[in-house]
């Protein structure tokens, strides 16, 4: 350990230590005002973005993906029409095109009937719509040559809605919209 006899030396190096003392405490003020502004700053935009995300509704609750598969296994299902020619089941594609030309089943029903009544059927079991469901409502339309086929629809009808197209030969469309 090394003493110092010169009391200006003393002094000096006293004073010294006194003045880098000052300004430390000074800076590490500054620099917790600044960690608790940036804290700050950083929890208001984190609510800013959770106020965004809780309220818009949420969007994703059918993706137009889903939608679009729905027609496509629509279409295969099977129905109890049966063909009067060789007495086989047809499938709704089939009994889309029966409709289209005012066909009817082998047992004297009428086509279109059957059609919109197994329709209502799938869609009611395969989308759960209601107040308190994330879907409020369907609408589907099958149009041909822009004469309206089939039209089924349930629910209050809202602005966000995801929806697909399949169309189908002799300028049938299907158009499925569900709105959430």
């Amino acid at each position: 350990m090394v003493k110092i006899r010169d009391k200006k030396a003393t002094r000096a190096l006293t004073l010294k230590g006194i003045r880098n003392k000052l300004p430390r405490s000074k800076r590490s003020q500054e620099e917790m005002i600044g960690f608790v502004l940036i804290i700050i700053i950083v929890s208001v935009i984190l609510l800013i973005l959770l106020g965004f995300s809780l309220r818009n509704p949420d969007d994703s609750a059918v993706d137009s993906y889903e939608v679009k598969d729905f027609i496509h296994s629509f279409l295969q299902y099977t129905t109890d029409c049966q063909d009067s020619g060789n007495f086989e089941y047809l499938s709704i594609n089939k009994l889309l095109f029966r409709c289209y030309n005012n066909e009817q089943c082998a047992d004297q029903r009428n086509s279109c009937d059957v059609l919109e009544t197994d329709l209502r059927e799938i869609i009611q079991e395969s989308w759960q719509i209601g107040e308190n469901r994330p879907l409020k409502a369907y609408e589907l339309r099958i149009i041909s040559y822009e004469e309206e086929i089939i039209k089924l629809e349930q629910g209050n009808i809202t602005s966000t809605s995801r929806g697909a197209i399949q169309e189908l030969p002799k300028e049938i469309k299907i158009t499925f919209r569900v709105y959430s």
